[in-house]
């Protein structure tokens, strides 16, 4: 069985910044490392969404052309992603095997009549003589009433299609009137959809976090709003469609297909023919998990989930959504558009990538919102990872010595710690914070118990050895550096050192050079 794992495609807008990082992308790799350290099939994909509206607002404001923007920004994304040690399988281009792959997705469901024919009303700025859309169109949300961009409201998850937003306004040029005028667009009206989403989730409850389950209760409390498959703009995929002349496809349309692409690439890079690559999602065997922001919710969660079941029956169904919260800088949200943020390239060039690896976890936003501050990554990295790594440094020194035995009781320690770490990464209980905070309190556990031997004359016994040998195993999605240069066999899944009878000590290196937090 293979796992496929998405992180959605991030609009090249700009570079990644540590928002994005504590979001979805070390989530999907800390799962996908240690789905790889178990010994089982993984592909974990991303790429770039390029005709996100907000490339166009962005270039605006950078004086840049949108493509240029999409190049410059696709290549700093991949880029932090290495830096960062997020280890994606494939990276799709935006190509046009990328459009192919649209237009194979959607064009069945046109053929079929799966897409409506509506006559909507958007805002309008008639200086421009442009339609507003998207990032485009700013204004209040009609359900909760913050500010929000046109499609989606971030802080609620409720979509505003067409002219629903309170007070629009043009991000481009605000001081331009906004009125509202029709325009005849295809949509795919979800509607039609309700019972299988309403069974699909019946099956989720208990097992998904609870915020993104309240969503999707509160959208099926009322009729599912049509979804607008085209739009009267330029950006984007023009619309092949006859009658759509002069329309794009929505960006958010392009989902779906999008990672279907993304997972063909990773798949190819693994050695598939592209045949095998392309049929990925349409194995039953396969296991399809999404992490996410909390904003992109409705889209993958009942959009993109009603494109898929429009397909009857052809393509996996996902088996987990992981949805996080915000991440503030300060208390306020990061934003590329608002220059609010610190990039995740320059806080790994600052900080040793497991410590920011580790902040982030601890600190991760998975059911609110959470802060990142400087001060306090220093000062929880020393306290919680630094300190007692040190004092295990001193205590379990090899001194030469054959290998170690290991008792049962010294097995049966390893195992009630592995459980306990190993419910992190499940993912009806996923949860870094929990992973970063277990792996702290057997840290300071071995220290402690060391400590103890040490005080009575003793070395470490070989139990206290296998414990650590376990526990870096189940830490290694986490820490990749440290970890990885310990010698330690990567030939075999972590859970066959559960039943070692021995153990050798190993040195223990470094975790971060002293210095590096000064």
């Amino acid at each position: 069985m293979t796992t496929l794992i998405i992180a959605p495609p991030p609009t090249p807008n700009g570079d990644l910044h540590v928002g994005h990082l504590a979001g979805p992308y070390l989530a999907g790799d800390v799962y996908a490392r240690m789905l790889r350290g178990e010994g089982q099939g993984v592909l974990y994909a991303t790429g770039t969404d390029d005709s996100q509206t907000y490339v166009v607002t962005s270039a605006a404001k950078l004086n840049l052309t949108p493509e240029a923007l999409c190049a410059q920004a696709a290549r700093d994304i991949q880029d932090t992603l290495k830096l960062t040690g997020v280890q994606v399988d494939g990276f799709a281009p935006f190509d046009e095997r990328y459009r192919a792959t649209v237009l194979a997705f959607l064009t069945p469901l046109f053929e079929q009549g799966r897409f409506e024919w509506r006559t909507v009303t958007f805002p309008y700025d008639p200086v421009r003589q442009e339609f507003l859309v998207e990032g485009l169109v700013g204004g209040t949300c009609p359900v909760c009433l913050s500010g929000s961009r046109g499609g989606l409201c971030e802080a609620c998850g409720h979509p505003n299609n067409f002219m629903e937003l309170l007070d629009p306004v043009s991000t481009l040029h605000p001081r331009h009137p906004v009125e509202g005028r029709e325009a005849r667009i295809l949509v795919f009206p979800l509607e039609r959809y309700r019972a299988q989403l309403e069974a699909y989730y019946a099956r989720q409850e208990g097992r998904w976090r609870p915020h993104i389950l309240q969503l999707v209760r509160e959208l099926l409390a009322a009729p599912l709003p049509d979804f607008p498959v085209t739009y009267p703009v330029t950006w984007g995929i023009p619309s092949p469609y006859p009658g759509t002349e002069g329309q794009v496809l929505n960006a958010w349309v392009e989902g779906m297909p999008a990672s279907m692409y993304c997972s063909a690439t990773a798949g190819e890079a693994g050695g598939l023919s592209p045949e095998q690559a392309a049929a990925l999602w349409e194995d039953p065997q396969a296991r399809l998990v999404y992490f996410l922001g909390f904003d992109n919710s409705y889209f993958w969660g009942v959009v993109h989930l009603a494109l898929l079941m429009a397909h009857g029956g052809r393509f996996v169904l996902p088996d987990v959504i992981v949805p996080n919260e915000f991440y503030e800088l300060e208390h306020e949200k990061f934003s590329t558009s608002r220059g609010h943020l610190i990039w995740a390239r320059d806080l790994t060039r600052d900080v040793p990538r497991d410590l920011a690896r580790y902040y982030l976890a601890l600190t991760c936003p998975e059911h609110h919102r959470t802060n990142f501050s400087r001060s306090a990554l220093e000062k929880l990295t020393r306290e919680r990872l630094l300190d007692p790594w040190a004092g295990l440094q001193r205590h379990f020194v090899p001194d030469g010595t054959g290998p170690l035995p290991v008792t049962p009781a010294g097995q049966d320690a390893a195992r009630r710690m592995a459980e306990r770490l190993r419910a992190c990464y499940a993912l009806e209980t996923f949860s870094l914070t929990r992973l970063a905070d277990t792996l702290t309190q057997h840290l300071q556990r071995l220290h402690r118990e060391a400590d103890e031997a040490r005080a009575q004359g003793h070395a470490p016994s070989g139990d206290l050895w296998h414990q650590l040998r376990v526990l870096l195993h189940l830490a290694s999605p986490l820490l990749i550096d440290a970890t990885a240069s310990l010698l330690l066999d990567q030939q075999q899944p972590w859970t066959a050192l559960l039943d070692e009878s021995s153990v050798t000590p190993f040195a223990l290196p470094p975790l971060v050079p002293e210095p590096a937090l000064a």
